[in-house]
């Protein structure tokens, strides 16, 4: 039944949903500050603003409720993990491509959120985040393809006609009896990669300026890991002679003054690498050949197994914040 009050408190999701909210877009707020102190192209700069007074809305918007709720607030990120001085990291087309994933990043998050939330209030907030991240999302594509940026998927042949699958061998992907990619694994695949390239230029830029060693290499990694997936997801397009997006490295300037914290970086990068979790797993649950499926899954536990050591670096610097819990029952009958 649908709650149109908010007199019976946050649910678990509610209160989830809108912690793991506050805390990112804390975090978008200190980035995109960033990139407006250094800027030139007047249209970016535009869509970095917008982007900007998003992140900015859903701060005031969540601090409004949990005051409301007497929920203690999260620390997130501030004015200590940005040098708004600091030399520029990055050159101007970046941004658009980082706004890319930025879109895609709140789209997966929000969609998610609309079913699990049922408080009225706070569903429609979600609601209008995710048109607002839409809108966001066109207007990114849009400066793309004006400036001819935009990395579109592949064309492929229309069907003559409808036809249906008559043979086990559709699945096969191993071996010489393997069948060309279709549509919806060309899309995942490009779209990854896609992905993969910004999250990799957006590393390097970090590993430059980290300060502490244990951070720096662990951004090191995650540049080994997003490279060595790109090489492997752009393989299987390039079996069907395919293209694939190319790299955005050149986009990083050689500044090694950073701009950012180390507790940010660090988390910036769990946060990128948690959507590839989702974005891998939604390309392995449309695919149809079994390599494919392979890949993903090894793509998968990399990815996992990084996350798992983002967040010990996190815990062992003291920099992860707890989210809410449910009530250790098992301590309440210890402590009677």
């Amino acid at each position: 039944m649908e709650r149109n009050d908010n007199k019976t408190g946050l649910t678990s999701a509610e209160m989830g949903k809108l912690w793991a909210t506050y805390i990112g877009n804390t975090m978008g707020k200190c980035v995109l500050s960033y990139y407006l102190k250094h800027i030139d192209d007047r249209a970016i700069k535009k869509v970095l603003k917008d982007a900007l007074n998003l992140s900015e809305d859903w701060i005031m918007n969540i601090k409004s409720i949990f005051k409301k709720e007497n929920f203690p607030l999260p620390v997130g990120f501030a004015n200590d993990d940005v040098n708004l001085d600091a030399p520029r990291l990055f050159h101007d087309e970046f941004y658009l491509h980082y706004l890319q994933y930025l879109g895609k990043a709140g789209l997966s998050i929000y969609s998610v959120a609309v079913p699990l939330v049922t408080r009225k209030d706070i569903r429609n907030l979600f609601i209008k985040g995710l048109n607002d991240t839409s809108k966001l999302l066109g207007e990114v594509n849009d400066v793309l393809m004006s400036k001819g940026h935009l990395a579109n998927s592949p064309h492929i042949p229309s069907p003559k006609g409808t036809d249906f699958i008559d043979k086990q061998n559709f699945l096969n992907g191993f071996g010489g009896n393997k069948r060309p990619l279709h549509g919806l694994e060309i899309a995942h695949l490009y779209g990854n990669i896609n992905n993969d390239v910004t999250s990799k230029a957006l590393i390097i830029g970090f590993s430059q300026g980290a300060k502490n060693e244990k951070v720096r290499k662990f951004l090191e990694r995650g540049k080994s890991i997003n490279h060595k997936h790109i090489e492997m997801l752009t393989k299987k397009l390039s079996e069907d002679h395919l293209p694939s997006p190319t790299l955005l490295d050149h986009l990083v300037t050689t500044s090694t003054h950073p701009p950012f914290s180390d507790k940010l970086m660090v988390f910036h990068k769990i946060d990128m690498f948690s959507m590839k979790i989702r974005e891998y797993a939604n390309g392995a649950s449309i695919n149809g050949r079994k390599d494919i499926g392979a890949l993903y899954a090894r793509c998968l536990l990399d990815v996992s197994l990084y996350v798992e050591d983002g967040a010990n670096v996190m815990i062992d610097h003291n920099w992860l914040e707890q989210p809410p819990e449910a009530p250790n029952r098992n301590q309440l009958t210890k402590e009677k």
